[in-house]
């Protein structure tokens, strides 16, 4: 959707206006991007974890102005869908086109490489095929040889299997559905590449290159690798540090070139609570060398650019950003929301309440005792520095049999959702309706909530607008209103933190205490909206 044709201004775009971009072209966590050029379109993917639809498919026409036009993935394999696997599922995938068709590899670190293709990125996309069950395999990138000959390289997780720091090629089939051989270990990273993981190889001239970051998600660089046969033996290089930059950590992510040839190169930066945004540099070759962004020190080592001329593609393009506002008024989900794990269409209902998104209560999963554990959360990523968001909606809750022994806690609201949270909820209890503000700790050791703050509201008082603010340094507010326009702030503020490998999220969700076969009556909320804005006002405290 272009900015001129949004309901509500986006709170962040990269587009200049000025023939000029900014950084963060996405404020968002985009996570291990992945970027090929097919004609005069751009496509991305992105590292997805445990949420689904996973594998995003982003589309440009610029390098700078994205739209989500899909997922390759609408549920993850087997072993995702009973619980919450925080920090496992997908992770950095590579998008190729080859053969008239598109490309995604990944790896699950403890299942195995899994593959999937389409004829258009949009999809459908194949039921995902397992390459090489293995544990700890992580990052494949495929590579199709000018003789025919296919190649697989890849990265290890010493968590999954011992090793570190080292980069392996394996032959594979030319179909792409197997590897031929245990690999070969091609390039050592432990003494000055350490933590060398999320390779991507190409073909330029008579060099064959991996790309490759190093160091660390947060503080790291980005090597190149080069050598004349695939197999090595490879030369190494940095080429893009954080330098005297405030971009740390610049690294992980593809290249491409253009039909004007320029070249480009997207990566990451690791931004805590916001997750890992994408960034976009530009990219030149010195003596067979890539060197990305701006040589400022002249070390022949690039930093990222903060401001830059827009890449080269022939013409001017509309401003667009991917949805974050959603009136619920379409057929279907919003490509912006994302599951906790594998989904259930017994969750929600855009069809109930048309022009609403219903949630049905859910239990908790067995042995679970907190939101922390709630596969059916609903949740987007944080769109921008700072924003506003606020979701309208009114809850409908069972009631049970009436008090006591047989009657069910349920509330619905609104979270800031990481390995410590923070939600605004309606709650359905015995001692009747209340708005509550918990917090939230999901540590394995410590794992607990607390009802910090509650005000009781009147039993018909079902229709309530929940809002949070962030302010930099993802520092969140939250509010309640009972007609939209004054709202009255509720619980301390909450700095935000990352969840397992990915950024703080926005979610909405409706719960039950009961078990799944314990109760039959099921409560609801019906969303009518969930917007972004920049603005402040009609705020009480």
């Amino acid at each position: 959707m272009s900015v001129s044709e949004s309901k509500v201004r986006p709170v962040w775009y990269a587009d200049l206006g000025d023939g000029t971009y900014r950084n963060p072209i996405l404020c968002a966590d985009y996570s291990d991007p992945d970027v090929i050029r097919v004609g005069e379109d751009f496509y991305m993917t992105a590292s997805s974890f445990a949420s689904t639809p996973g594998l995003p498919i982003l589309h440009s026409k610029d390098l700078v102005n994205w739209t989500l036009i899909g997922h390759a993935m609408d549920q993850l394999p087997g072993g995702y869908d009973d619980r919450v696997r925080h920090g496992d599922g997908v992770w950095a995938p590579a998008l190729r086109y080859h053969d008239g068709k598109y490309w995604i590899y990944f790896s699950a670190p403890d299942e195995g490489i899994y593959m999937t293709t389409a004829e258009h990125p949009a999809g459908p996309w194949t039921s995902l095929h397992m390459v090489k069950e293995v544990k700890g395999w992580i990052d494949p990138c495929p590579f199709w040889d000018e003789d025919g000959q296919a190649y697989l390289v890849h990265a290890f997780a010493k968590s999954r299997c011992g090793i570190k720091s080292k980069l392996q090629i394996c032959r594979m089939s030319p179909d792409g559905t197997s590897l031929l051989d245990e690999g070969r270990i091609i390039f050592d990273g432990t003494d000055h590449h350490p933590t060398i993981e999320g390779p991507k190889l190409y073909k330029r001239g008579g060099y064959y290159y991996v790309f490759a970051p190093a160091g660390g998600v947060a503080v790291g660089w980005q090597t190149v690798l080069r050598a004349e046969e695939i197999m090595g033996p490879y030369e190494d290089k940095i080429v893009l540090h954080q330098g005297d930059s405030p971009i740390n950590g610049p690294h992980q992510g593809g290249y491409v070139e253009l039909e004007s040839g320029e070249c480009w190169f997207l990566h990451f930066q690791d931004r805590e609570a916001y997750g890992r945004i994408a960034h976009l540099q530009p990219m030149s070759w010195e003596h067979d060398w890539p060197l990305i962004g701006l040589d400022t020190n002249g070390d022949g080592v690039g930093e990222p650019v903060l401001v830059h001329k827009k890449p080269d593609v022939g013409r001017s393009w509309p401003f667009s950003v991917p949805e974050t506002s959603d009136e619920f008024d379409q057929p279907a989900l919003g490509l912006q929301w994302q599951w906790q794990a594998n989904h259930r269409p017994q969750w929600y209902s855009l069809t109930a309440n048309p022009g609403h998104l219903r949630l049905y209560a859910q239990p908790l999963p067995a042995g679970a005792s907190t939101l922390y554990d709630a596969m059916n959360i609903i949740c987007q990523k944080l769109p921008a520095p700072e924003f506003t968001a606020t979701a309208k909606l009114t809850f409908t809750p069972s009631y049970g049999s009436g008090f006591g022994a047989d009657s069910q806690e349920e509330l619905a609201g609104l979270t800031v959702f990481g390995h410590e949270y923070r939600y605004i909820a309606l709650k359905w209890a015995e001692e009747g309706l209340e708005i509550v503000f918990v917090e939230g700790n999901g540590s394995k050791e410590t794992s607990s909530e607390q009802v910090t703050a509650r005000v009781p509201v009147a039993e018909l008082a079902r229709t309530i607008y929940l809002r949070t603010i962030a302010v930099e340094e993802a520092v969140f507010s939250f509010y309640y209103s009972l007609d939209g326009v004054a709202y009255h702030r509720i619980g301390n503020e909450f700095a935000a933190v990352p969840g397992g490998w990915v950024g703080a999220k926005l979610g909405l969700f409706c719960l039950q205490d009961k078990q799944a076969d314990a109760w039959v009556s099921q409560g609801f909320v019906d969303i009518d909206w969930f917007r972004f804005s920049d603005e402040k006002e009609g705020l009480s405290v």
